[in-house]
């Protein structure tokens, strides 16, 4: 992600800190210890880009995937066809993209004498994607087993579209959903905001007693809580 990355989380984590302290404390003491949990949240900065990045080699992966599959039913082997395989997505995505130095340094790799199979693995593991985990172990059962390569391929690439189809129509359906999260999400803030600008001192006795603090903190529980949970509904897998 790198260092900007971590920065932008931090600085959310810390504007957050502070809205949070400001509506259900009014305390420089509560956004100083607020600040503290809102260091993690660099940590879900960085899943979400992940998560992003890992959406992103999904989609190359299985066009990388097609492109194989293309030059193996031509006739050339498996390890020309890795090699050609990287100038066609070379040109269709840019050299910097992380499918081609994924494919070029699987092309090196095979130049220092090592297996297809070794190679495809290791981008599986290192990459966390899962459905280059499931052509790995694929390809190496039909490699070893002597089967055919470019139906089993081409199989594989049918599956991964019919799970892209599905993840696509997942997002598509929640989209909306996922919009209304976000907004309910700010809701509460920015009533508490409105309704202390627009009439001054009306939420005092919850920040001066020591029930009104009870009651904010009781407030700011469930709202996590509801947070986490709505967060979990919409986080739908497909297996």
């Amino acid at each position: 992600m790198g260092i900007c990355g971590w920065i932008a989380g931090f600085g959310w984590g810390a504007f957050m800190a502070a809205v949070a302290a400001y509506c259900f404390y009014r305390s420089m003491t509560a956004f100083v210890l607020f600040l503290v949990p809102a260091c993690g949240y660099m940590w879900i900065y960085e899943k979400a880009w992940r998560r992003r990045q890992l959406f992103c080699l999904e989609r190359q992966f299985k066009e990388a995937i097609r492109i194989l599959a293309g030059f193996l039913s031509a006739g050339y082997s498996v390890e020309n066809a890795v090699g050609l395989g990287c100038r066609e997505l070379e040109q269709l995505y840019g050299p910097n993209e992380m499918i081609v130095r994924e494919f070029a340094g699987m092309r090196e790799q095979m130049k220092m004498n090592r297996s297809v199979e070794e190679v495809i693995r290791d981008f599986a593991e290192r990459s966390g994607l899962e459905e280059a985990q499931r052509f790995s172990q694929i390809f190496q059962i039909s490699k070893r087993s002597g089967g055919q390569l470019v139906p089993v391929i081409c199989h594989t690439v049918s599956i991964m579209e019919d799970r892209s189809q599905v993840k696509e129509e997942i997002r598509t359906m929640t989209a909306s959903v996922r919009f209304e999260q976000k907004v309910m999400s700010a809701i509460p803030f920015l009533m508490i905001i409105y309704i202390d600008w627009t009439s001054p001192g009306f939420f005092g006795v919850m920040y001066e007693t020591i029930l009104g603090r009870l009651i904010m903190s009781g407030c700011l529980a469930v709202y996590l809580l509801s947070c986490y949970l709505s967060g979990k509904i919409l986080d739908i897998h497909v297996g």
